[in-house]
């Protein structure tokens, strides 16, 4: 499994429309490019910090080099729109390959 980071700081305001082009993002990259979702994280300086599962990094290096087009102008743009800073070009801040996994997915929920 590939693990990538990415942290967004929004513009006030628009955090809920950020929440919601972020949630429906995730479900077109989920069903179109092969991604296995992200969870989004809320940090204590106001950063968006969000981590999301690929089966692999080929799976994710495909959906970059396509520039994470998944078939959904409004959605990119309603995303766009909220953003005030974030990694240029959806470049992750990490990225990774799980070794280990403890995370207990049945109690998280």
């Amino acid at each position: 499994m590939f693990i990538a980071v990415y942290w967004w700081r929004v513009k006030p305001g628009k955090e809920d429309q950020f929440r919601k082009a972020w949630f429906r993002g995730t479900e077109l990259i989920k069903a179109r490019l092969g991604g296995l979702g992200s969870r989004l994280h809320r940090n204590a300086d106001g950063r968006f910090v969000a981590y999301a599962q690929w089966p692999d990094q080929a799976t994710w290096q495909r959906a970059y080099d396509a520039r994470f087009d998944y078939g959904e102008p409004e959605t990119a743009r309603l995303f766009t729109d909220a953003v005030a800073e974030g990694a240029p070009g959806h470049m992750p801040v990490f990225s990774m390959t799980v070794t280990d996994d403890l995370l207990d997915l049945l109690r998280a929920a």
